[in-house]
C-alpha cells in the first residue's frame, strides 16, 4: 500500500485510472447545470429546515397537551390560529414563540414557493425538460434536478444503468453460487431517488386512468406488491423512460416503454 500524497503518487494513479476499462468516470457539468444545482440544493435546505421546524412545533405542543392531525398544511393552519387566538395551555412565553415559529414557517414557505416558480420556468423553456414532463410522474422539479445532474444522459450506456446509479434497483448478495435480492441499493443520488420515488407515488394514484400503458401497468402492480415495493419499481420504469427521452432525444412514446 503506497502511503504519503505527493504529485508523482496522484499522476500515476490517474493514469493507472485512465488505463483500466471498467472505471466510472464522471462527466463535466456545464455552468447551466451548476447554476441548476445550486438551485435544488437550495430548495432542499429550505425544505429540510421546514421540516425540522414543524418537528420542534409539534413537540412543543405535545408537551402541552396539544395534539395537532397530521400534515404540514394542517400544521401549519393550527399553529397560525394558537399565534393569533391563543390557548389556555399555552404560557405567555410560549405564544410568542409559536408567533415566531409561525412567521419563520411563512418566510420558508414564501422561499420555497419563490424557487419552485423559478423552477417552472427554467423547464418551461428547456426542450429536453419539455419532453421529460411527459412522462407519468415527472414534473418540472424532477425534470430540472435530472438534467441539472445527468445532462443529456450519455454518462449511461442504458436506462437500467441510471436506474442503478438512482439506487433503484435490487442490491444482489451471492455466495455459494445462490444470489439474493435484498432491496434496493440506496446509491447515488439521494435527492434525485426521493424525487424520482414520490413521483411514482403520484402515478400509483392515478392509477384509475388505464389509457397510458405505464398506469395500467401500475394498477396491476399495486394489486401484487407492497406499495412501497410498486412505488420503488415505477421510479425505476421511469429513470429508464428519462434516460431514453434524454439520449435519443425524442419524445415519450408510451407504447414504447415495454421495451425497457
Amino acid at each position: 500500500m503506497k502511503v504519503h500524497k505527493n504529485d508523482d503518487r496522484d499522476a500515476e494513479a490517474i493514469a493507472e485510472a485512465a488505463t483500466r476499462p471498467t472505471m466510472p468516470f464522471v462527466a463535466i457539468k456545464s455552468e447551466e447545470q451548476l447554476d441548476l444545482q445550486a438551485l435544488h440544493r437550495a430548495r432542499e435546505r429550505l425544505v429540510s429546515d421546514r421540516t425540522r421546524l414543524i418537528n420542534q412545533g409539534r413537540g412543543f405542543l405535545m408537551e402541552r397537551g396539544i395534539r395537532v392531525g397530521t400534515g404540514r398544511h394542517v400544521f401549519q393552519k393550527e399553529l397560525a390560529r394558537l399565534a393569533v387566538e391563543g390557548a389556555a395551555d399555552l404560557s405567555p412565553r410560549m405564544l410568542l414563540l409559536v408567533a415566531d415559529m409561525a412567521s419563520e414557517l411563512d418566510v420558508i414557505n414564501d422561499r420555497v414557493a419563490a424557487i419552485d416558480t423559478e423552477i417552472k420556468a427554467l423547464a418551461r423553456t428547456d426542450a429536453d425538460m419539455q419532453r421529460l414532463m411527459e412522462i407519468p410522474g415527472i414534473g418540472p422539479t424532477i425534470a430540472t434536478a435530472l438534467v441539472a445532474a445527468v445532462g443529456t444522459g450519455s454518462s449511461f450506456g442504458k436506462g437500467r444503468d441510471l436506474a442503478a446509479w438512482l439506487g433503484l434497483v435490487p442490491r444482489q448478495v451471492t455466495t455459494g453460487g445462490k444470489a439474493k435480492l435484498i432491496g434496493i441499493s440506496k446509491h447515488g443520488n439521494r435527492y434525485l431517488r426521493k424525487l424520482f420515488i414520490h413521483g411514482a407515488r403520484t402515478v400509483l394514484h392515478l392509477v384509475r386512468d388505464r389509457t397510458s400503458p405505464i398506469t395500467a401497468w401500475a394498477d396491476a402492480l399495486k394489486g401484487r406488491a407492497h406499495v412501497n415495493v410498486a412505488a420503488v419499481a415505477i421510479a425505476n420504469k421511469m429513470a429508464r423512460l428519462a434516460w431514453a427521452v434524454l439520449t435519443k432525444g425524442e419524445r415519450y412514446r408510451p407504447n414504447a416503454m415495454s421495451g425497457l
